[in-house]
C-alpha cells in the first residue's frame, strides 16, 4: 500500500501571490473546495507547503 495525500481548497485564491496561483493549477485544483489525490513525495509536499494556508491535507492509504 502507497501513501497518498488528498489535497483540498478551503480557502479563496484571490489576492494571493501569481506563483501561488499556479501552484495550486500545478496540484491540479481548479476551484474552491475542489479535492485531489497525489502520491506522497517530496515535490508534492513542498508544493502543499508553499499553499498550506489555502488547503486542507489528509494523509490516505490506498491498495495498489
Amino acid at each position: 500500500m502507497a501513501a497518498h495525500l488528498e489535497i483540498k481548497q478551503v480557502k479563496s485564491e484571490i489576492g494571493t501571490p501569481r506563483d501561488h496561483r499556479g501552484t495550486l493549477r500545478a496540484l491540479g485544483i481548479k476551484r474552491m473546495n475542489h479535492t485531489v489525490v497525489h502520491e506522497d513525495n517530496p515535490v508534492i509536499r513542498g508544493m502543499v507547503r508553499k499553499v498550506a494556508y489555502l488547503l486542507e491535507v489528509r494523509e490516505v492509504t490506498k491498495k495498489t
